[in-house]
């Protein structure tokens, strides 16, 4: 006599919650991630077998360009850059509209001595983000402006960190005056900015 076999039934697995939550991570991702801005100009770091990570809070950066010019980006706080334009503006006997200040809290990177300032914050946005300087921030024994950015970031706060990117065609001489300079404000501990060196 033949046997019955039992009727199968096919399994089904609901995947909306499984969607919901891949939707809700990236959703999440997308609005909580920070994109790195490009710098004002190109910049071949050297290599090193370093893995430690730049902190992503309260950093500020100097970059230095392969023909030595120097540029100093801010901490990205809008609040504390302002500040700090008020504080170099104090130093240096100069007075910042509204408008000028808005901007330099949302501009990339400074690269132009304290006399042209004004001149560059008043540039049209687009203007101000392509704006390559063909001097840079002063840093020599007599003109020490880019340390004067540094120290009066310390003043807005103290917790601040800086990192250095350098070109690795940039001569050493422009790198010296920049230690010696911080050296002379007594901050000897920050990051030096390095390409991961790739296995021969």
């Amino acid at each position: 006599m033949a046997r019955v076999k039992p009727k199968r039934h096919n399994i089904r697995v609901d995947m909306t919650a499984m969607t919901d939550v891949s939707f809700l991570l990236l959703t999440f991702f997308i609005l909580t991630a920070q994109f790195a801005k490009p710098d004002v100009e190109t910049i071949t770091t050297p290599s090193s077998i370093s893995q430690k990570l730049l902190p992503d809070a309260s950093l500020m950066t100097i970059l230095s360009t392969t023909d030595g010019k120097f540029y100093f980006t801010p901490v990205e706080n809008g609040t504390e850059r302002i500040a700090l334009l008020d504080k170099m503006g104090q130093k240096y006997g100069m007075t910042f509209t509204d408008k000028e200040k808005v901007n330099f809290s949302n501009a990339q990177s400074i690269g132009v001595p304290m006399s042209q300032l004004k001149g560059f914050l008043d540039l049209p946005d687009a203007e101000r983000k392509a704006y390559k300087s063909p001097t840079g921030i002063p840093m020599d024994s007599t003109k020490k402006e880019l340390i004067d950015w540094v120290q009066q970031s310390l003043a807005v706060n103290p917790d601040y960190k800086l990192a250095i990117k350098g070109d690795v065609e940039t001569k050493y001489p422009r790198v010296k005056s920049l230690f010696e300079g911080l050296r002379d404000i007594d901050y000897l501990k920050f990051w030096l900015i390095t390409s991961q060196e790739t296995a021969q």
